[in-house]
């Protein structure tokens, strides 16, 4: 009876609040460092399709010119910078723990800014254009708010 007590203690502490939330701690670290590898081989993949697009473009007849507007390519290089800020998001993540808001925001503004400038006029209507245009001022306050509610560095 005593082992079936001193079991039931053991698996008591092994349910403890404590050990159950380092378990979860271990697993979101986890996860963070295998969204950072993936991340990573998304961005080299991203950064090589970038090079081969643009070197088919330049060396291709006519020589010099890009048979894709220069907007498709500022996506192409826009998608990077994404990359680049989601996995700056994860890798804060995994520093200190928190999500930091203003990366996530700054990350958005980007996004919306991309989608701004690739967007073909042509098919777009006016309502689209007046959601992004709501969407990046929204962000764009939401960035200033934030960036003012930091408490001031000393110089």
């Amino acid at each position: 009876m005593s082992w079936l007590r001193k079991l039931s203690r053991r698996v008591a502490a092994g349910l403890s609040d404590s050990n159950f939330l380092e378990v979860i701690s271990s697993i979101e670290t986890l996860v963070s460092k295998l969204l950072s590898i993936l991340m990573v081989v998304v961005i080299l993949i991203a950064v090589y399709d970038l090079f081969v697009i643009l070197f088919q473009d330049i060396f291709s007849a006519p020589v010099g010119f890009f048979t894709r507007t220069l907007f498709e390519i500022f996506g192409l290089f826009l998608n990077i910078l994404i990359a680049l800020e989601l996995l700056e998001n994860i890798t804060a993540y995994l520093r200190r723990h928190v999500i930091q808001v203003e990366l996530v925001i700054v990350t958005s503004l980007i996004a919306v800014a991309r989608k701004f400038i690739i967007l073909d006029l042509q098919k777009t209507g006016g309502i689209d254009l007046i959601g992004l245009a709501v969407a990046i001022l929204g962000l764009s306050i939401s960035y200033w708010i934030i960036r003012n509610a930091k408490p001031r560095q000393p110089h």
